[in-house]
Order: C-alpha cells, then structure tokens, then sequence
C-alpha cells in the first residue's frame, strides 16, 4: 500500500493514489505540524502553538487528543505509520520518504553534493517538481505562516542552484521565462539578476541584460544604499565587453554566485539540557519571520563558563536546514584569555574572504568593507554567528543588511545598544538545572560510574552550583583517574578556599578561576572594587541600599556600579533591587579582595561593619514601628559610610523583613565573627516581633541563643537577663517547655536597678509554659502577680496585656463571665493606647469567650475583627489561631463548607510556620469534618 503525505501544495494524504479523507482544516494543521518534525517528538505546548497560536480554546488539550485520535483511525490501514506519545508530547512515525517536505530536502542535499552537472540537474528538477501550489494552502496560523516562509526561502535556493546548473549546461533559452517571471519578483536579488542578464546576453539580447543591470543598480542604491556586488559589476563589464568565456557553450559561464561558506565550528559533543533555551531561539526565528522582520538578531548572554557558546553552536547545527546560503562565524575574543579582542575590521576581512572576495578588492577601510559585506549577502539565507563578543559596538558593523539573515551573538554583555537599536531578541542563560548537571556528569562519566557513588556526584553536583564549565572540569578531572573514587574530588571541593584550585583542569580555557577573570579585567575599576566586597555578602542576596553601606557608596552610584556588573553577568538583579551571586563567582570575588590590597584585612573588617551597622540600625527601626510600645534599645551611632534607611510605616517595615530575613540572619552570624557581641543581642531584639508576628519561632531560637552568648561573652547582665527572658517566650512557643521555664527563672536573677521593670515581665515568661503543661491555675496565679505589679507601678500596656492573659486562663476554668470582665478591661486600655498587636488578642480571646458561651453570632464577629486586624500587621502567627478557632465555632453552627475553607486557610498557615502539632490538630478536625 504506497502512500504519499503532501505538503508542498494543499494538505493531502493519498493511499494507492487515492486521496484519504483527513479532516477539516484545524485537524490537518495538527497533522502538518507534525509532519514537519517527522519521526522528532513534538511537546504538547508546541502543538498547541502551531495549530491554535496565542488564544487557544478553553479546553484546548482535549480538542488536540481529538483530532490525534481521529487521524490515526483516518490512516489506521497506512503501513509504518503511527503518531506516539514521547518525551511530553507526540511523535508521528513515518518513512520521510513518503513526505514531499522531506523528499524535496533529501533530493537537494544529494543534488548539491555531486559533481556530475547532468544528474544535479535532474535531481533538482525532480524536487521542484514537488511543488504543487503554496505550501499548506487554505491553513493559516502564525507559526504555519512561518513555516511557509522559510520553505519557500527553501525553494528559491533551490531555484537559484537549478538555473546556475542550467546556464552551465547551456539550456539558457528554457531558463529565459522563469528568469524573467523571478526576478520581478525579487528584484534586489543579485544573484538571480546575474543569471537572467547572462540568459538575455546568451540569447543575443546584449542590450537587454545591459538594461535589467542598470535598473538593478538604481533598486539597490535606492532601496539599500548600496552598490551591486563585485560579481555582478564583474559580469556587467564582461557582457558590456563581450567577454570570450560568456558564449553559449557548456563549462564556460564564469560563475556570478559567491561560495558558500561553512564556517560553524563542529557541534558540541554530549551537549546536556538548555531545552527552554533552544525553544526560545527556535521561537525567536519563528515569530520574526512571521512577522518580516527586517532580520533576525538573538543576543545570548550569560556569565563565563554558563555554556553560551555550545548553546549556540548546538541550537546552529540543529537548524542548518534553514540556512542554505552558509553560516559565518567569527570568535570576536571579547573576554579571552590570552588575546585582545577582535577588531570588527578584521571580523570583517574574514568574511569578505570567506564570501569570495579577491584579497586585493578588499577595502581598507570599515564602512567600505561593512558596505561590500552587508551587499555580498543581501538576499541570502545565511547564519552569522559572533561569538564571544565583547559588547554592542564591537557587533554593529558585523550585522548583515536585508531581511534574509540570522544573526546569534554570544557574550558576557546584556547587549543593551543591539537591543534598542536592532531590536537583538535577549536570552539570558543560567545555570543548569540539579537534574541537568546530573545528566552532564553522567554522560562525560559513563552511568555506571555515576550511579556507584549518588553521595559523591550530589556533593560534586552542590559544589559546582550548576555552572557548565565547573562541572565539564569536574569531569575531566574524574575522567583523567578513572580508577579514583570520586568521593576523592568532591572532598577537594568541599572546602570553600580551594575550590577554585579544584576546578582546573590544567588548561586556560579550562580553569574557571581563568575565564572569572577576564569578566572581572572587563570591568572599570571602581567595578571591580565592589565587586571584590560583593564577595563578603553574607546572606544569600542583598538589596541596593545595603551594598552602598558595604561599600561607603550613595546609593546611585552604587546603582550605577551594579548595572555595569550586572552588564557583565557578575552579578544578576533577581527581583527588582535586590542582587546575588553565582556561588563560585563569589567565592572569586572575595579571591580577589583577599589578593588585591595590601590593607585586605582593614578593608573587609570596616565594610562588614558597615554592613552590621546597616541592617542593625535599619532593623531596630522597624522594629519600632512594629510594635512601639516596647522599651526601646540605645543604640550607638552607626559607622561612618554607613547610612540605614530606616521604613516608612509599620506595612513597610513587614515588607523590608520579609525582604531581609536570611540576610539579617546572615549579618548575625557576621556580628558575632566580627567581635561585636552588642551588636549580636541587639539584633537579636530587633528581629523578635517581626519573628513573633511571622511565626518564625525556630529562627527566634537561634538568634536568642546567639544573642545570650554574646550577652554572656561581654559581661552585661541586663543584656544577659532580656536574652534569658526572649529565649523563654520563644522555647515557649517552640513547645519545648522544660528549657522554657528554666531561661524564665535565669531572667529572674537579680541583676540590679537597671532591669527592675524586667523582673515582672519575666515572671510573665513563665506563665505560656505553665499553661501548655496544663498547669492553668500556676500561670493564672503568675499572671495575677504580675497584674498586681503593672496596677502598683502602673504601666498601662503590660496591666491590659495581664487583663487578657487571665480572661483567657478564667475562661479555661470555666468562669466565662469572670473571664469576660477581664478581656473587655484589657480591649479597652490596647485601644486607648493604640496596642493594635493587643487589641487583636483581647478580641481573639473574647471571641473564644463567646463560643464557649453560646453566642456563636457574637464570636464570629469577634474572631472576623481580630482577623481583620492581625492581617492589616502582617500578625500571619496570631493569624493562623483565630481562623483555627473561628473554624471551630463555624463547624459547631452547622456551616460545614465555611468551616472546612477556614481550616484548610489556617493549616496553610501552620505548615509555613511548621508548627507541627497545630497542624495535626487541624487535620484531625478536617477527618472528622469528611466523616460527619
């Protein structure tokens, strides 16, 4: 049974030449769109796109399985045909001989490959033959639109080598026609007005061919601005002259096409992932050309070693098809390591030569070489890949003219003037991915290897932090010892100060400290300088405002130096202010600061302080708009060069600490290396209601453990006992009660005048680990002597803090009415004094007061303002407890769906915070909802 599947005119499918009902037009472009990429795997989202484009349907997939399943039942009888699911999407399986696309390609590639004129000839008649109409007639999508773009380009080169064979055969008469009809169509084509005015001069029409030469010229001068080729003038003067060699006789057409250049390195060996990355190349190409660009400029960049250049190469070689007049390529040695960049004119040079130029028709000149250039290709589907290219300027002069070229440029440059200028498509590559760097090493190693030790190539995998170069030396390294364990190399690269040493492999290009280098040469000097303090960041990124406290810099010029290492790809502006590094450009940066100064030392000691000082000041800033009412701190002044920029409002301050948390951690751990024990404790202090608020209860731990050693190492006792009491409230509501009561009873040795009014509060400490014990009628009688306290030393706050400690301890005795005369008293006094944190308790206590009393309408609206309230200050721990408990008075009133949706909101809230046991709770509540 021969079947045929026809592209290359209207869609058709025919079977012992007869035609197969294959669908209506949505479903013949499912069948196109996978024809084109015949026996290749083709995703779900990119049949998506080629069939519907940017608004597909609602339900989208479903139509796609649909028309999949209707045309396989359509061709069920058609021998060695299938389309299969594969790698995310679907594969149709077919001989590519029954494919007009694929015989048409096949039948150029053979004809372009003999030497025999007479069977070129017929091999490209019988491709041309093919051609039945436009391809995919009656479709239109865009990414059709694109495709039939690019085949008819396709056909015209074929064209084009057709009648360059004829002519050389001597069928100049048969030509004359088609010549005649093309060249109208595209008149900037020097190549095709090279062939129809030898066909006219051959076929005795000297004055003719004189005259199609003459309009030629004026269209490009008009429409470009250039001047014919030299070829052309060349056969221009020879016609004008009656050259010998154009006579009519077979071998002597002295040839008018420049040759085509194949100048693309080899394409990379065991190339691993960059999946997106090659789509987005792949779609760049697309939508411009469905759009007719002018031309097609893709500007990859990327760090060193991030694998630029093989995602080029790779991408170029997958695609050659496309470019059938060539591909350039020049490596522009921006950021090489033993030689100056390229000069464009010499870039240029080689181009010319590759083109065909006679060396001594080359001009000395840029413009003249750039103009002789940008005509040669003018009109041809070429590929001109500059790589490594230092920035815009070095690339300008390398663009091509017209609208039939693609151009790739490769660089550690964003390549801001290609972007503006050219509108250059920017692909930013980054680091592989964890199972990427796996693959990587697995295919240099040999899975065998790699599966024997998983421990050792997970260790080697986290220390090159998924950068191309670190694992190829990586691999080369284990490569070069094959009889070594590779736990071996990966214990050489666990220790931080010498992993750059790890990671070369004996060559430059092939040692990363090497290729970092020359992106840290590129840079101005001032650059560079805060580069090398970058590398002291603590925290995994940092804000704008803290590398100019860093750096003693305002705050725009240290803008304006990130933009330029930004420019670099040393650093990368994540989220919008906030900037990090690579793991191992930072561990070269801080290299760099350690070995370029003589005063390294005084100069990272004076910058960490200044960055301590930043987020100290900035902290206990916040901290006071938190929550004011608290005793505030003296700080000293903050080091010169250093300038905090303390939050606006309280909404401000919640964002700058969920901004900042792992950084203010981070700066901690700097305090406390530093020698700074103050500095350590008052961080601590400054970090404890944004923790409170955010249910950050483990990190509060940590940095109160941190802040009591410190405390403790400067001798300062009132430090000593607020660390003693912090520690409490946090083991507290850590659950861990034992270590709970016994800081709170270390907070109670005296420590003189200076923190009398901490001794109350400490007793205070005591109660919230009484009461988790179950031992309410203990924290009650706390509670109450601490009341007597704050009524006889009157401080109004801590008094209605108490008030609503002991509603919320009488209400779990059973005194309700007790219970609410208390938490109304303290309501009143948090609202007199603007206590917005309180308010929200007392209101959350009522609430539970009234569930417990029946009037389940009264506790709604309670728990509903105390919601509102703790939400307005970002309360998300307090939060959580009143959606858990307003839950339980909705599941009580029979509102099943309010009460499900308001646990599920609350236990979202107790898995972020990992509070472990609270979440169970709600589970466990969430059953017995289902089971009712």
């Amino acid at each position: 049974m021969a079947v045929e599947f026809r592209l290359l005119g209207a869609i058709e499918v025919r079977v012992d030449d007869r035609p197969v009902d294959i669908g209506p037009a949505r479903q013949q472009c499912v069948l196109a769109a996978l024809l084109v990429d015949a026996n290749n795997a083709v995703s779900i989202d990119q049949l998506v796109d080629r069939v519907w484009g940017r608004h597909p349907p609602l339900r989208v997939r479903g139509a796609l399985h649909s028309y999949l399943a209707r045309l396989r039942r359509a061709l069920a009888d058609v021998r060695d045909f299938g389309i299969v699911r594969r790698s995310g999407g679907y594969a149709l399986t077919v001989d590519e001989g029954t494919v007009d696309l694929c015989r048409f390609r096949r039948l150029l590639d053979e004809g372009r490959a003999t030497d025999d004129d007479s069977r070129a000839l017929e091999l490209f008649s019988n491709a041309l033959r093919l051609w039945r109409g436009e391809p995919f007639t009656g479709l239109d999508t865009p990414w059709l639109a694109g495709v039939r773009a690019s085949v008819d380009k396709e056909r015209q080169a074929a064209e084009l080598d057709h009648a360059d064979i004829g002519l050389r055969q001597g069928r100049h008469a048969e030509l004359l026609a088609a010549l005649h009809e093309r060249a109208a169509e595209r008149p900037l084509d020097e190549r095709l007005a090279a062939q129809l005015m030898l066909a006219l001069y051959r076929s005795g029409r000297q004055a003719d061919a004189l005259d199609h030469y003459h309009r030629t010229r004026l269209r490009l001068a008009d429409e470009l601005g250039t001047d014919p080729s030299p070829p052309l003038r060349e056969l221009h003067h020879r016609i004008l002259t009656g050259h010998p060699r154009l006579d009519g006789h077979p071998g002597t057409v002295v040839s008018v096409r420049p040759p085509t250049p194949r100048q693309l390195p080899a394409a990379p060996r065991l190339f691993t992932g960059r999946a997106d990355e090659l789509a987005a190349l792949t779609a760049t190409l697309d939508t411009t050309a469905n759009l007719a660009a002018p031309m097609v400029v893709s500007a990859i960049g990327g760090a060193g070693g991030i694998g630029k250049t093989w995602l080029a190469l790779h991408w170029a070689h997958q695609h050659l098809a496309r470019f059938p007049d060539g591909q350039l390529y020049v490596n522009l040695r921006g950021f090489d390591v033993s030689e100056p960049p390229l000069h464009p004119a010499a870039a240029v040079r080689g181009f010319l030569d590759a083109l065909g130029v006679d060396p001594a028709a080359i001009p000395l000149d840029l413009d003249a070489r750039t103009a002789l250039y940008r005509s040669l290709v003018v009109g041809r589907r070429m590929l001109v890949l500059l790589d490594n290219a230092r920035d815009s300027a070095q690339v300008e002069p390398l663009l091509p003219g017209g609208k039939s070229c693609t151009v790739l440029v490769t660089g550690r440059h964003r390549f801001a003037g290609l972007i503006t200028a050219h509108g250059a498509a920017r692909l930013d590559v980054g680091v592989l991915d964890d199972s990427e760097a796996h693959e990587l090493l697995a295919r240099h190693l040999g899975p065998d290897r790699v599966a024997a030790e998983p421990d050792a190539v997970a260790e080697l995998r986290a220390r090159c932090a998924g950068l191309p170069l670190a694992l190829r030396i990586v691999a080369a390294r284990a490569a070069a010892n094959p009889g070594f364990p590779l736990a071996v190399l990966a214990d050489e690269l666990r220790e931080s100060s010498a992993r750059l040493d790890a990671l070369d492999a004996g060559e430059l290009t092939a040692d990363l400290r090497t290729v970092l280098s020359c992106s840290y040469r590129a840079s101005t000097a001032e650059a560079a300088s805060l580069f090398e303090l970058l590398g002291l960041m603590p925290g995994p990124d940092i804000s704008l405002p803290a590398v100019a406290a860093l750096a003693a810099l305002p705050t725009a010029r240290a803008g304006a130096l990130l933009r330029e290492l930004e420019a670099l790809y040393l650093v990368s502006q994540h989220t919008p202010g906030r900037y990090r590094m690579h793991d191992l450009v930072r561990l070269h940066a801080a290299e760099q600061q350690r070995s370029s100064r003589a005063d390294c030392e005084a100069v990272r000691t004076a910058a960490l302080r200044r960055l301590v000082d930043f987020y100290l000041h900035t902290a206990y800033a916040g901290e006071r708009l938190l929550y004011p009412h608290r005793q505030p701190l003296r700080l000293g002044r903050p080091a010169e060069g250093c300038s905090p920029t303390p939050p606006s409002d309280a909404a401000s301050a919640m964002a700058w600490f969920d901004a900042e948390h792992l950084s203010l951690l981070a700066a901690q751990n700097v305090a406390a290396q530093q020698g700074l024990p103050e500095a350590v404790w008052q961080l601590a202090w400054s970090l404890n209601n944004f923790h409170r608020q955010r249910g950050h209860v483990h990190d509060d731990v940590s940095v109160w453990r941190a802040g009591l050693d410190a405390a403790m190492a400067a001798g300062d006792p009132v430090a000593r006992a607020r660390a003693h009491r912090c520690l409490a409230h946090a083991y507290a509501r850590t659950g861990q009660h034992d270590q709970a009561i016994a800081h709170a009873r270390d907070a109670l040795i005296p420590v003189g005048r200076a923190d009398s009014a901490g001794q109350p509060r400490t007793r205070h400490a005591l109660w919230p680990a009484q009461a988790d014990h179950g031992d309410i009628r203990q924290a009650l009688g706390y509670v109450t002597q601490a009341l007597h306290h704050y009524r006889t030393h009157p401080d109004p706050l801590w008094e209605a803090d108490m008030l609503d400690a002991m509603g919320y301890f009488s209400a779990l005795l059973g005194d309700l009415s007790q219970a609410r005369d208390h938490c109304e008293a303290a309501l009143h006094l948090f609202r007199r004094h603007h206590d917005r944190v309180g308010e929200g308790a007392a209101l959350d206590t009522l609430g539970y007061i009234a569930h417990h009393s029946g009037l389940h309408a009264h506790a709604q609206d309670y728990y509903h303002q105390a919601l509102d309230l703790r939400r307005d200050i970002g309360n998300t721990y307090a939060e959580a407890d009143t959606l858990s408990r307003l839950g339980d008075v909705l599941a009580a009133t029979g509102q099943r769906a309010e009460a499900r949706n308001t646990w599920d909101r609350a236990l979202g809230l107790y898995r972020a915070q990992h509070r472990t046991t609270h979440a169970d709770r709600i589970r466990q509540r969430l059953a017995t909802l289902d089971q009712t």
